[in-house]
């Protein structure tokens, strides 16, 4: 049954992971839209859980991943190709870093680059630390650079190494389950693969709706505090709409005449309206 939907609708997906991932995202938006104050409760408990008993796990294990990801770039295996042996990069090292940068920590980078650390020097998150102070400047800092440095490239670096040497070294799916094949072998092309797929495709899912959610709200309210168009709801969902468009259009055009342009104007108009001061406006 599923196949025949996938033919019928022309998707060029596995059915197991497309449709699955589709109903149980669907389903969340179903509840979360009348029951949106009882969702953000939970997930603010779930959140505060994780923080006060996980914490550490979450420090030590990204931590553990970029000595891991260092390790391996200075070793004998730093230096195998991502492809064939005689294969080159097809972008240059800026055209690289322009896409890494729009499709990483870009929109997150610009605002709370600056808020972040603001906001824990003005508030202090550790206890007995004085607004203001040195401590808190320094701590700040700390926490500002653990989250917008190196550690945060290594969530990105780690999987997309990982996922970019078993597609094009031995020539598995560009899937996440693919990274399981040491362990799972053929069975990654069976209903287990498939549910590796499906976690993966609803936390990037989740994931981008996040980062979608709070660049809109940054968007809005910089749009009201220049022109003042105002910060309600309608308004979002046009902006949501309008970012949607554009990165859709992106993708469809592919890396080459989409993504690849799309990254170099965002570089570009960062760099242009980052010193901008508006004070004046």
């Amino acid at each position: 049954m599923l196949e025949r939907l996938q033919r019928l609708l022309g998707l060029q997906t596995i059915p197991g992971v497309f449709f699955t991932s589709a109903a149980i995202a669907s389903l969340f938006v179903i509840l979360a839209i009348p029951f949106d104050q009882a969702v953000a409760d939970s997930f603010g408990v779930l959140t505060g859980w994780v923080a006060r008993n996980l914490g550490w796990f979450y420090i030590v294990s990204v931590s553990a991943l970029l000595v891991f990801l260092l390790g391996l770039a200075v070793s004998r295996y730093g230096v195998i190709r991502l492809g064939g042996d005689d294969s080159r990069p097809d972008y240059s090292n800026l055209t690289w870093f322009t896409m890494l940068f729009a499709a990483g920590i870009g929109t997150i980078l610009m605002f709370w680059g600056v808020a972040e650390p603001i906001s824990h020097f003005a508030n202090p998150p550790f206890e007995g630390v004085s607004a203001g102070s040195k401590r808190a400047a320094g701590d700040a800092m700390t926490l500002a650079l653990y989250h917008f440095g190196l550690h945060t490239w290594t969530i990105f670096a780690m999987p997309g190494l990982a996922i970019g040497y078993f597609a094009y070294r031995h020539n598995l799916p560009m899937r996440i389950s693919s990274l399981f094949y040491p362990i799972l072998g053929k069975r990654v092309y069976g209903p287990l693969g498939w549910a590796v797929d499906v976690i993966a495709v609803l936390g990037t899912l989740f994931g981008v709706a996040t980062s979608l959610g709070l660049g809109t709200l940054q968007l809005n309210s910089g749009l009201s505090y220049l022109f003042g168009v105002p910060s309600t709801g309608w308004v979002q969902v046009v902006l949501i709409a309008v970012i949607a468009s554009i990165a859709a259009m992106s993708v469809a055009l592919g890396l080459d005449k989409g993504v690849r342009h799309l990254s170099q104007i965002n570089i570009f108009l960062a760099l242009l309206l980052g010193p901008v001061d508006v004070s004046h406006w």
